[in-house]
């Protein structure tokens, strides 16, 4: 992500933050495009952070997204793209009245989602809980049909605390 592209989001943050409480419970879409290596990764994580943070979220709740987000990002790293920094992740946020969206996107071959399943539990070795624990944190957790120009697509959901700016 350049740094353009951050500073992108941030007032799309600002200008959303200061609309009026009854304008923010629409929604908010804010778009990341990220080089799939670390760097990009922390901005990633910290766009996260702060969108669930603005949008009532304690910091537990807001840790545990994070993590989510970066499990499936390091995933597309690891899985999609074999650990070579060249690809490209991009990553969707909407903020619907009840609940944050989270549209993660590849631009590798396509995969058979049927082979993206948690590790059991029982068998215990290091690595492979990335998907046990983004569907434990997150509400719902879907990899999408493929976009039309490749890739792969997963959409996980985060339902809202309910507040004063969230009443549904």
């Amino acid at each position: 992500m350049s740094w353009m592209a951050l500073g992108m989001l941030i007032l799309t943050l600002l200008s959303w933050l200061s609309a009026p409480a009854r304008c923010r419970m629409t929604s908010l879409t804010s778009l990341l495009r990220s080089l799939a290596m670390r760097l990009g990764l922390k901005l990633i994580r910290n766009a996260v952070s702060e969108t669930a943070r603005f949008c009532g979220c304690d910091k537990d709740v807001c840790r545990d997204i994070v993590i989510a987000v970066d499990e499936a990002c390091q995933n597309v790293i690891r899985h999609a793209y074999g650990g070579s920094p060249n690809g490209e992740i991009g990553l969707e946020i909407i903020r619907r009245s009840d609940a944050l969206v989270f549209l993660l996107r590849d631009f590798a071959e396509s995969i058979d989602v049927s082979s993206v399943k948690p590790r059991d539990l029982d068998d215990i070795k290091p690595g492979g809980l990335g998907t046990h624990f983004m569907r434990e944190v997150m509400d719902d957790v879907q990899f999408m049909p493929p976009p039309a120009a490749g890739g792969n697509l997963l959409r996980m959901i985060k339902k809202l605390p309910k507040g004063p700016d969230n009443e549904t």
